[in-house]
């Protein structure tokens, strides 16, 4: 007995000191444990349990008394028609009576006997509660107009003009602020995108923060971080617009001309980088200081601010993605492929909470799509290719215009060589290789080529003659050869490709030379030759008679044959010195037995209509399109 009425002395004396410590809890529990320590025989949690039933058995006096306080107290705050944060004393003074209100709220909660002195106190908190967002709808908005940032792209390369304007904050209202130096953000350049925007002062977000800790515990965080989305999210969407991001249907993205969207994807490319890189992080820094230990109501409001600009920015490379195959969009779609692949890690980080997690997958997954209308597009190459049709021959033999476009094509393609690889390394479509050494690359680089000579071997049926049907092969596969040893296809398709489809080239000379020089060579040969007998009908001939075959069929072979075109002058020099080396000695030794011939005697010369220095010249200008000029290549 003498024990519960010294614990009851105790339980008097700590309602006492709480309730004149404005009945903070911390401060009541502190007191709790100190006593506990006098004497063993007072447990921290009895003593606990007794001041709560204590608490709950509060006289109703002082109960309407408390409450009758707090109401005229915080109704003159709740009615003010000025921001109670525009005085530092008054916004003080207006969280303690919150702190005293929500401390009186929940103590009535656990009494089984004060229903209706906590229905008042909860009308109360609900009209309090309402105040406060307001006055952290206006801290918020106050904040936002003292630091506008400008925002605006003026050189076309993604850095900011050497002006004012080339800092990320307008400081022009500097001076304006009553705030400190550590409190301002500094301006920084856009040289990079390392860059944290404070994007409201330091002292506005403690003041924030004080608001928010109060919601949230009264149960409106929801209302708190409902009001704090809001205005950040059309921030970022207006940062968006000036960054020159618009909201772009799917639609809208597929009836735009090329040209015009070509601009949009470099605009696309740069607001992509601005916001993952310094929007989104400075809004995640942001609130995770105005919400600070208050558990996910942080991440729930960082998703609802940055949701509507992600899907935004988003949506337009997913339309991009699902758009149009044609083979010029190629680069375009390699530089929004290459954009997503760096930012990837971007969004990793700043949407690493599993609220965000949505917003993770969406880009992996239209990084992905990216990547397949990417293969999508060498799929379309590869009709265009097989498409192209045969019709009217290349004049005099030249390079055929699909020749050049598709290595050209290939050629710049195969500077993202690295994004290509990672594209077609995630296929599974890609032609089996016969060397399993090969990248799927460039086993996609190699079926390239073979469909495009395949094509020119059907091209080149169209000529009728096998000489010029020769050169014009001869001409494409040189201009193919030289196009993959000067780049990243001499790489992707090795060595052994290059040397394969050099002897190609060596095999059309080789045809060529058979199917126009031989017959002339034929005439000039011996008359033992079987050779020589085949080639002039098997019939045998004089040798007045062979010096004019021979003369008509070089000068045919000449008139014809000075028209076509070489355009690599390497090859050309080689196919000329080719035929210098077969004509010349057996031209030299026929005539040297026309000469001697008992037939001709000596009137040798009346007969003898070009000199081996006449052959040697009109060889020498063999191939060169009938203007002296064999013409340039590109």
């Amino acid at each position: 007995m003498a024990a519960d009425n010294g614990e009851e002395k105790l339980i008097a004396v700590a309602r006492h000191i709480a309730k004149t410590l404005g009945h903070n809890e911390s401060m009541a529990d502190d007191i709790l444990q100190i006593f506990s320590k006098f004497d063993g025989r007072f447990s921290r949690e009895k003593l606990a349990d007794k001041l709560t039933t204590a608490g709950q058995e509060e006289d109703p006096r002082a109960l309407d008394h408390t409450i009758k306080s707090l109401e005229r107290q915080i109704s003159q705050y709740v009615a003010a028609d000025h921001p109670i944060w525009s005085d530092s004393a008054d916004s003080s003074a207006f969280l303690d009576c919150v702190d005293e209100l929500i401390s009186t709220v929940r103590g009535l909660s656990v009494s089984s006997s004060a229903g209706a002195y906590l229905a008042r106190a909860e009308d109360l908190l609900q009209q309090t509660m309402f105040r406060l967002e307001e006055e952290f709808r206006l801290l918020i908005e106050r904040g936002g107009e003292s630091f506008e940032t400008t925002r605006s792209y003026n050189n076309g390369n993604g850095e900011l003009a050497e002006d004012n304007s080339n800092l990320l904050f307008d400081d022009s209202d500097e001076d304006d602020h009553d705030y400190s130096d550590s409190e301002i953000p500094v301006a920084q350049r856009l040289s990079n995108y390392d860059v944290i925007i404070d994007a409201l002062p330091s002292g506005i977000i403690s003041d924030l923060h004080e608001i928010a800790k109060r919601m949230v515990v009264s149960g409106s965080g929801k209302e708190c971080s409902h009001v704090y989305s809001s205005f950040r999210r059309e921030f970022l969407e207006e940062s968006l617009s000036r960054l020159g991001l618009g909201k772009l249907s799917n639609e809208e993205v597929q009836k735009m001309q090329w040209q015009e969207l070509e601009d949009e994807i470099d605009k696309w490319i740069k607001a992509a980088n601005v916001s993952l890189r310094i929007l989104f992080p400075s809004e995640r820094r942001l609130c995770d200081r105005v919400f600070y230990g208050l558990g996910s109501v942080s991440d729930l409001s960082f998703m609802e601010v940055c949701r509507g600009a992600v899907v935004q920015i988003l949506n337009f490379a997913d339309a991009i993605a699902i758009g149009s195959r044609s083979p010029e969009r190629l680069f375009k779609v390699l530089d929004l492929f290459e954009t997503m692949r760096d930012l990837m890690p971007e969004f990793e980080f700043n949407f690493s909470d599993q609220y965000c997690l949505v917003l993770r997958n969406d880009a992996l997954g239209i990084w992905k799509r990216l990547g397949e209308a990417i293969r999508g597009i060498f799929m379309e190459l590869e009709n265009l290719i097989r498409r192209d049709p045969a019709k009217a021959p290349v004049p005099r033999g030249g390079l055929h215009p699909i020749t050049r476009y598709v290595m050209n094509y290939l050629r710049a393609a195969c500077r993202s060589r690295e994004s290509l690889e990672l594209v077609f390394e995630e296929s599974v479509n890609v032609v089996p290789s016969k060397d399993s050494t090969l990248s799927s690359l460039s086993v996609q680089m190699a079926w390239i080529m073979e469909l495009l000579e395949s094509n020119l071997e059907v091209k080149a049926k169209i000529y009728g003659d096998t000489a010029l049907c020769s050169v014009f092969l001869m001409n494409n596969e040189r201009y193919i050869v030289q196009k993959v040893k000067d780049s990243e296809l001499g790489l992707l398709l090795g060595d052994d490709w290059i040397r394969k489809h050099t002897a190609k080239i060596k095999q059309y000379l080789s045809s060529y030379q058979r199917s126009s020089w031989n017959k002339l060579l034929g005439v000039l040969r011996a008359d033992s030759s079987p050779v020589a007998a085949a080639n002039v009908g098997g019939k045998s001939m004089s040798m007045k008679d062979r010096i004019k075959a021979f003369n008509s069929q070089f000068e045919e072979i000449y008139k014809s044959h000075s028209q076509w075109i070489i355009f690599d002058e390497q090859l050309r020099n080689e196919l000329r010195n080719s035929l210098y080396n077969l004509v010349m000695p057996a031209y030299r030794n026929f005539i040297a037995r026309f000469q001697n011939a008992p037939d001709v005697g000596r009137h040798a010369d009346r007969y003898i209509k070009h000199t081996l220095e006449d052959i040697g010249t009109q060889i020498n200008v063999l191939f060169e399109g009938g203007n002296g000029s064999a013409g340039g290549r590109k």
